[in-house]
């Protein structure tokens, strides 16, 4: 199996010992993934977490939420960090003054987390500044909450497609050939890529597809990026 190509190594990695590798698989199958195994919130730390995310929402200060509530700010930060369990007659201050009801707090507070789930030639038509050059964007999913954005396209390019090699935003993307070959220039370097190849990169980077080898062309991109706090 090829091994891939990255322009970065690292360098003074110590190798893993048998344990902490048994380890690692433990973890991989607990989890799906190498990402930490999530911890379920306490039900503090739920009413916190959507008081804060409430006064952002509302554009106030902490000094201002604890002045409306009648509490002091040193309460509203421990509320918010999930420190303390408040009385109902606190939380109801607080939500009067961010003008909600404080049913919607308990409805929420066992997490929901988002899933989406489009079928097969339904995604949704974007508009992107490649669309003047003849190439067709199909929106994939969008979760709407997280610390991440997430965009999943399906990219088509036609007959009419024009190279574009200008793209530069925020995040990280990957490329998923499906059909067709093209040259992708990302910064200095260009890959020639068929189907089943994958390249990852730095999109801030100018990047796009310089050359049309065969024609039509489709592939997935994945952008992510940090969402921007509420």
């Amino acid at each position: 199996m090829a091994t891939p190509v990255t322009r970065r190594q690292t360098a003074g990695r110590k190798p893993v010992s048998p344990k902490n590798t048994d380890e690692n698989q433990a973890a991989v199958l607990a989890t799906g993934s190498l990402a930490s195994p999530a911890r379920e919130l306490t039900l503090e730390e739920s009413l916190g977490a959507q008081i804060r995310q409430l006064r952002r929402r509302a554009e106030l200060t902490g000094s201002d939420l604890a002045t409306a509530a009648g509490i002091s700010l040193g309460m509203l930060s421990k509320i918010e960090n999930g420190q303390i369990s408040p009385s109902l007659s606190t939380l109801q201050a607080v939500c009067r003054a961010l003008n909600v009801p404080l049913s919607q707090l308990f409805a929420t507070a066992e997490e929901q987390r988002d899933c989406s789930f489009v079928r097969a030639g339904q995604g949704v038509a974007i508009e992107r500044r490649g669309t003047k050059a003849g190439h067709h964007y199909r929106l994939l999913g969008h979760l709407l909450s997280g610390p991440l954005v997430l965009e999943p396209y399906l990219i088509t390019l036609h007959d009419d497609a024009q190279p574009y090699v200008s793209f530069r935003h925020q995040g990280i993307e990957m490329l998923y050939m499906l059909k067709g070959r093209v040259a992708y220039r990302h910064g200095e370097e260009v890959y020639e890529m068929g189907p089943g190849d994958t390249l990852m990169f730095d999109s801030q980077a100018p990047h796009g597809p310089e050359k049309f080898i065969e024609k039509p062309i489709s592939y997935l991109s994945i952008i992510v990026y940090p969402r921007q706090g509420e």
